[in-house]
């Protein structure tokens, strides 16, 4: 059995089943929120970013929240291999000296992790020759717009997730969707408004880098928000994730519009989204909602131009604790970091195996391992 699920929209399958699976045609990578979770593409990142996407040079817009922003980061420095190699080390290795740490000791560690993975590849980020780094964020409105405290923020939030489970609409009402980008990029795909929510773009600098991705992955309540990010509006921001969970984004738009680059010719705008699973949700409040899933939802076209590759049920089952690293882990092992370490170290060993059959697959299609989104 192979360690990896193959997802495609109409449009991927129809290119892959006639021209295969070339880089030259990948013109987006989103990267989901998610936490430990992403740390299991390590060995497959490492392929892509490192040996297969630089044989077919051309631009690339990378896309994510969270965690999934911290790795497209290291997917644009100089030597990728040994900035996902960084990232794991320094994501793992985050150590607490309480099971429930205060929300200033979180801070410290995260803004440490960060400081020490982007330090001197400031520039290498934020000008990369082809890829366009899109770190999404959350800035707070109405109730959550300067929080006077933990417990205005939990009213804030919970205020959130009852418009929420209202709608997608109604949760726009609390909080809109900030792009901090790259410059260079047109991305109008994008930039067309395509949900309830309104989206600001705010250029990507070294100077905002590290606030930006912060900001990216910072968890309410358990992180203190973000204030007042160079270059974007005033405010107070959170995790991505909230808005963007899965990246449930107008991916096909793109499609429309192909690529003619010197490099690569005239190429497709395929999506290649290493995923955690073949589901798409769109916000991290609407895990508990299954009719949300972009696939079964009236945006479901978005999804044309896009291959998900996940992890198997039979790769998970060879993960420690039987299932995909995530944040749970911290409260199962406690101050037993070690153990915790080990674990995970081994989840992105195992990745390897993710590395290996996604490398089968390019190098020979097999069209039955494809099912539908």
């Amino acid at each position: 059995m192979s360690a990896l699920t193959f997802h495609a929209g109409p449009l991927a399958l129809a290119h892959i089943r006639a021209h295969g699976l070339r880089a030259r045609d990948i013109g987006i990578v989103p990267a989901a929120a998610g936490g430990p979770k992403g740390l299991v593409f390590r060995a497959l990142d490492q392929w892509v970013f490192g040996d297969w996407f630089p044989k077919s040079p051309r631009e690339r817009t990378l896309i994510g929240s969270s965690i999934g922003a911290w790795r497209m980061a290291a997917a644009c420095q100089r030597d990728p291999v040994k900035a996902f190699a960084r990232l794991g080390e320094l994501y793992s290795g985050q150590r607490y000296t309480s099971k429930k740490p205060a929300q200033q000791e979180i801070d410290e560690v995260v803004r440490g992790l960060l400081a020490e993975f982007v330090r001197g590849h400031e520039d290498d980020i934020v000008d990369h020759p082809q890829h366009r780094l899109h770190v999404l964020t959350v800035r707070g409105k109405r109730a959550l717009e300067a929080p006077g405290g933990p417990r205005a923020e939990l009213r804030g939030f919970a205020q959130a997730a009852l418009h929420n489970f209202a709608s997608r609409d109604r949760l726009a009402r609390m909080v809109d969707r900030v792009v901090i980008g790259d410059r260079r990029a047109d991305a109008r795909w994008l930039r067309e408004r395509f949900d309830g929510f309104h989206t600001h773009f705010s250029p990507l600098t070294r100077d905002n880098l590290a606030a930006s991705l912060l900001a990216s992955g910072t968890l309410p309540m358990l992180m203190k928000p973000v204030r007042d990010i160079a270059g974007a509006p005033p405010g107070h921001y959170w995790d991505g994730g909230i808005i963007d969970y899965n990246l449930a984004l107008p991916y096909a738009r793109a499609h429309d519009a192909p690529l003619h680059d010197a490099h690569a010719g005239e190429a497709a705008e395929l999506v290649l989204y290493p995923h955690f699973s073949e589901h798409i949700v769109p916000g991290w409040l609407d895990k508990a909602m299954p009719w949300r899933r972009a696939a079964r939802g009236p945006n479901r076209a978005w999804l044309d131009n896009v291959l998900i590759v996940a992890p198997s049920r039979e790769f998970l089952s060879k993960m420690p604790r039987g299932k995909i690293i995530d944040r749970s882990d911290f409260q199962f092992y406690g101050l037993d970091h070690d153990a915790r370490i080990r674990a995970w170290n081994a989840a992105m060993e195992e990745g390897e195996r993710l590395r290996d059959a996604f490398a089968a697959f390019v190098h020979k299609p097999d069209l039955s391992l494809i099912r539908p989104l």
